[in-house]
């Protein structure tokens, strides 16, 4: 069953490559969803996909050995039934 999972990363995050690791990560796993930067220094995703891949998605982005993250903060909301695809948000 598909879940999706609304990260928050905060640390250094922004300007390291994140939101294309985040990317790659993903895909690499089969969810969909996306990635932005925001105003705060912070990175937003949101990811649809099964338990497992959820879980792994985050250990894959902080195995990036540019990126440093403080804090990652989740949340479980409700799936997009029509999403296909995992982008970069601008």
């Amino acid at each position: 069953m598909k879940q999706r999972i609304q990260y928050i990363f905060t640390g250094y995050v922004q300007g390291v490559g994140f939101r294309y690791t985040a990317l790659h990560a993903a895909v690499s796993l089969g969810l969909t969803g996306w990635v932005r930067n925001e105003y705060d220094g912070s990175v937003t995703m949101e990811v649809q996909g099964e338990e497992t891949a959820l879980r792994a998605v985050v250990e894959l982005i902080e195995r990036n050995p540019g990126i440093s993250v403080d804090k990652v903060r989740s949340e479980n909301i409700p799936p997009d039934p029509e999403e296909k695809a995992f982008k970069i948000r601008y």
